[in-house]
């Protein structure tokens, strides 16, 4: 299954090597590296030093997605957001995602110079749809889960059955609205709306996931499974982490978004030398 993850400005060649997707998080708590990057210098910083140590992409979030997060307002975002993405831009050469469920943020984003929508929303929004069109973006889709009134995951059919159908679905809207099956990148949603036993069992089975012309990522860096699984925290998270991520790429990820872009690129160069 090849093809290509394309958009404005940036082509991926899928099933030839693992891409690397370094986080960039600007936010005061985002769950693991909250506070460190969000000011325009640090965030600039880190973003080149993710690309000299092999990322392919950047991706800049403004809002804090861990559990019991206080959402922000799109204007509250988008605020957040334009503290530092211009100097992002203009330090790094490979293309940049900015990580966001709403179309505003999306829009501005897109107008400034970024490639990619990374949108963990799990609902497909026409008005989103029109804006990533409208930039011939690039659109991360992720899988965010299905809860019952308690709170409760409900997959009556298995959670690897509910992923492939979303994301067969979801394509298929996509394409009605004008988007191209190549401008599509799908997240099968490690910890959004999931079980510790679900989040495992989509990694064991996300070689049956894969969309046809579509590419894949996993995005599980240091995440609560890798600590539930492991008893790690902290930077200890990382090992776990590449252990998963390992099992994401032989079962046919085409990205892994991570905190470790030094570590995570030498282990998929590893693992692809084994199985791409």
């Amino acid at each position: 299954m090849m093809g290509n993850f394309e958009g404005r400005g940036f082509s991926f060649p899928l099933q030839t090597r693992t891409y690397i997707m370094g986080i960039l998080n600007i936010t005061p708590d985002s769950f693991f590296d909250g506070g460190k990057w969000n000011d325009p210098e640090n965030a600039a910083r880190h973003a080149l030093d993710m690309e000299k140590a092999g990322a392919d992409i950047i991706d800049i979030g403004a809002q804090s997605t861990r559990p019991g997060h206080k959402p922000l307002s799109d204007k509250e975002e988008l605020l957040v957001l334009q503290t530092c993405l211009d100097d992002v831009l203009e330090t790094v050469r490979v293309p940049v995602s900015v990580d966001t469920f709403y179309p505003l943020v999306a829009d501005y984003a897109l107008s400034r110079g970024v490639a990619i929508v990374n949108d963990v929303s799990g609902v497909f929004n026409p008005e989103m749809a029109q804006v990533v069109r409208q930039f011939d973006a690039g659109w991360i889709v992720m899988h965010s889960g299905k809860s019952d009134a308690d709170g409760v995951q409900v997959y009556p059919r298995g959670v690897c059955a509910d992923v492939h159908d979303f994301f067969r679905d979801m394509k298929k809207a996509c394409v009605s609205a004008g988007i191209l099956p190549e401008r599509l990148c799908f997240d099968i949603g490690i910890g959004f709306g999931k079980s510790n036993e679900d989040n495992l069992a989509l990694l064991r089975g996300i070689a049956g996931l894969k969309e046809p012309d579509c590419a894949l990522m996993t995005a599980l860096s240091c995440k609560r499974v890798v600590a539930n699984a492991t008893g790690a925290t902290g930077e200890d998270l990382l090992f776990g982490t590449i252990a998963a991520d390992t099992l994401a790429i032989a079962g046919g990820s085409d990205f892994i978004r991570v905190h470790h872009v030094k570590e995570a690129k030498l282990a998929a160069r590893m693992t692809d030398a084994l199985v791409r």
